[in-house]
């Protein structure tokens, strides 16, 4: 029994692409990198740093919330309208003046919401505290 190996001296009837396949990769990468480097990026005007320290004080006080729903203005129990009368004053004596506003973590959310609500409609200007005070 004789076996036959192929013959190498004919041609091929197909053509390989994968060494024109890398070479078509390479070439996209080549241009998606130099397209990308030569793309500039937005142009944003930043506000530039002062040495100067900001002269302007406004009066800042800040509102607690209790766990049982109560409101301490500046360390004083208020109720709320003695809150909004509060706040009227001291917006009428600084119109740029500040709350800040702590709702202690057993409140009821409500209860800060109608805190932060009394400062929205008396167009004050409002933070709520996320960290401890005075620390």
């Amino acid at each position: 029994m004789s076996i036959q190996v192929g013959n190498d001296s004919q041609p091929y009837d197909t053509i390989n692409v994968t060494p024109m396949l890398d070479l078509a990769y390479v070439l996209l990468v080549v241009f998606i990198l130099m397209t990308t480097a030569s793309v500039q990026g937005l142009d944003i005007s930043m506000p530039k740093p002062s040495n100067k320290p900001a002269t302007e004080k406004h009066e800042l006080l800040i509102v607690q919330v209790a766990p049982g729903g109560s409101l301490v203005l500046n360390g004083v129990g208020v109720s709320a309208a003695e809150l909004e009368a509060r706040l009227n004053e001291a917006k009428a004596r600084d119109p740029k003046m500040s709350v800040a506003i702590k709702g202690d973590a057993a409140a009821r959310y409500a209860q800060v919401i109608e805190v932060i609500d009394l400062c929205n409609r008396l167009g004050v200007n409002m933070g709520l505290v996320t960290a401890r005070i005075g620390t």
